[in-house]
């Protein structure tokens, strides 16, 4: 549930994060509706930009969305030797895609996007995340991405899901059965990232998705990034490989600086890459059992 109140958006009274709030001021509500799978709202803010919220759920702000799409498009990326053919189930606003093209290897770039109302809403409201659909290397498809991989054999080198939290019509991308199904759309050594929620929230909920992976991945990890208008300012994903040798902290590919500002990264390096599969002490004998 959201409130627009006095001037205020809200995050109120969700299962996912119980007892907690988090509140953005609200200078314009630019659009509203209800497509035919969720609520749809964008505004724009006081200090965070323009804002996309679903089910009133906050997806992205303009002032910190790159620290989400950069990560959850390079992190899988870095980590395989040539990731030609990429296929990205969600994110509807634009910016995975826009991220993915980027990469000098990557070659096809397939898009499942559910709701056609968040591309057309994103281009129209959105559009220096949306720009990511205008490049020629991207195919985009508007479907429900379990139904797409079930009915398409083609083989993927990296699936990466930017999903909506587990509810509504993103459910079923976090069953164990979605982690089988990825698994046989993928090339041989191919690779899956996952938006996989905060530890901060629910750790055990986390560790049941990297169990859910593990079943058909044999590496299995998972990393952090900070975005600030995100439940607890970090969000983390669970990345999984067929080639059980990956090491998911030392990329294979690894970028110069000026590699970076040419490809106008301004999260993402080689180092922040290595960084982000190091977890607080806690968290890794939850996930990974250290003794």
């Amino acid at each position: 549930m959201d409130v627009i109140e006095s001037g205020w958006f809200s995050e109120i009274q969700n299962d996912l994060w119980p007892g907690q709030s988090f509140s953005l001021k609200v200078k314009k509500i630019l659009h509203e509706e209800n497509s035919k799978f969720q609520n749809i709202k964008i505004f724009d803010t006081e200090t965070y930009g323009r804002c996309l919220v679903l089910d009133g759920i906050i997806q992205c702000t303009t002032k910190d969305e790159f620290a989400y799409q950069e990560m959850i498009a390079f992190l899988p990326l870095c980590c395989h030797p040539n990731p030609k053919k990429v296929l990205i189930v969600g994110g509807g606003d634009g910016g995975v895609s826009r991220e993915v093209v980027k990469h000098p290897l990557v070659e096809e770039v397939y898009q499942v996007e559910i709701d056609d109302r968040v591309i057309e809403l994103s281009r129209k409201h959105l559009p220096s995340m949306a720009c990511g659909f205008n490049n020629k290397k991207l195919n985009l498809i508007v479907s429900d991405g379990f139904e797409y991989m079930q009915s398409n054999q083609q083989k993927f080198d990296v699936i990466i899901t930017d999903s909506s939290d587990p509810i509504g019509p993103a459910t079923s991308l976090f069953q164990e059965d979605y982690y089988k199904l990825m698994k046989n759309s993928l090339r041989e050594g191919g690779i899956v990232c996952s938006q996989g929620g905060s530890f901060w929230l629910d750790c055990n909920y986390i560790k049941k998705q990297m169990s859910n992976c593990n079943i058909h991945f044999p590496q299995v990890a998972y990393a952090v990034t900070s975005v600030p208008s995100y439940p607890c300012g970090q969000i983390g994903f669970v990345i999984g490989c067929l080639d059980k040798s990956t090491n998911f902290k030392n990329p294979v590919k690894k970028f110069s600086s000026s590699e970076i500002d040419v490809m106008n990264l301004k999260y993402y390096t080689s180092s922040i890459h290595s960084s982000a599969f190091t977890l607080p002490r806690w968290i890794e004998k939850i996930f990974y059992g250290c003794a």
